[in-house]
């Protein structure tokens, strides 16, 4: 796979990483599934030196700007990618600026029918190669499922406006309760944060029947959170874990190359996870 040997790709154990990508390509597509966190996972991190918006942070030509709050993420996310704190001291934080955030959103009465322009009207962008790795799986009708901390809403609004929200894509994530004329008054569920996401694999993951007898897991992230994202997985067989190291690279570099399998360091395309997926793949035809 020469898309590994790019400088921008950091492995602490090459054959381990090697060894595990043969063994799921011998167990082909069929014993496959894609878990995968989604903003700033599959959407790109920046675009010409600039940040590309979240399902959480702002972009000022939306029409519903409030959806998009930078004070919120300017406060919260040094917090997140503090590498000099533990989760359990990050918690906390992460728990207020979701519920901020949330509360925020109900403040304004978002409207469900203008969800589709503004996310139209954002900046926000898939990363460079997503009709590939989104197209392919759902060809070789591979699971893919989305583990989103964001707004389902506006993530699935994306997904749809890119035309690759396939049959076989499903998401997990905090879902936009609307009143009976359309108007945001409360969110669904439980909420999901960066680092809970491991009780919502146990809680939800687990219950699709789509993932189950697929043992073999590709998991793409961006946050040493959404490695719990695969603990749903019953009886998993290999989990191959990819991280995308977007920002604070030398002082957070150790503990993700501690922690996922490969990280990909400021690198904006889904290039190696295509490489990777086409040679697993790859494998049912070659037997």
């Amino acid at each position: 796979i020469p898309e590994l040997t790019k400088c921008s790709v950091l492995m602490r154990e090459r054959s381990r990483v090697e060894e595990m990508i043969h063994a799921m390509q011998r167990a082909g597509a069929g014993s496959l599934q894609v878990i995968s966190d989604f903003d700033m996972t599959l959407t790109r991190f920046a675009h010409n030196g600039r940040r590309v918006p979240t399902t959480h942070s702002k972009d000022s030509r939306h029409p519903i700007s409030s959806l998009f709050n930078t004070d919120l993420l300017n406060t919260y996310y040094p917090v997140e990618i503090d590498a000099s704190r533990s989760t359990e001291e990050k918690l906390p934080h992460m728990v207020d600026w979701w519920t901020k955030v949330h509360e925020l959103l109900i403040q304004q009465k978002i409207r469900k029918d203008l969800l589709a322009q503004a996310v139209k009207e954002s900046t926000v962008m898939l990363r460079d190669g997503y009709k590939e790795f989104f197209d392919h799986l759902a060809e070789q009708q591979v699971p893919l499922l989305i583990f989103s901390a964001g707004v389902g809403d506006i993530l699935e609004e994306v997904i749809q406006q890119n035309r690759v929200f396939h049959p076989n894509t499903h998401v997990i994530s905090n879902y936009m309760d609307f009143d009976h004329a359309g108007v945001l008054q409360a969110f669904k569920g439980q909420l999901i944060h960066t680092f809970n996401k491991r009780e919502g694999a146990l809680r939800r993951a687990a219950g699709l029947t789509a993932l189950q007898g697929r043992p073999n897991v590709l998991l793409l992230g961006d946050s040493l959170g959404d490695l719990t994202m695969a603990d749903g997985v019953s009886e998993p067989e290999n989990v191959l874990t990819i991280g995308f190291l977007n920002d604070q690279v030398e002082q957070r570099k150790e503990s993700y190359v501690n922690s996922f399998d490969i990280v990909l360091v400021k690198d904006e395309t889904m290039d190696v996870p295509n490489a990777v997926l086409r040679h697993i793949i790859s494998g049912r035809d070659r037997k």
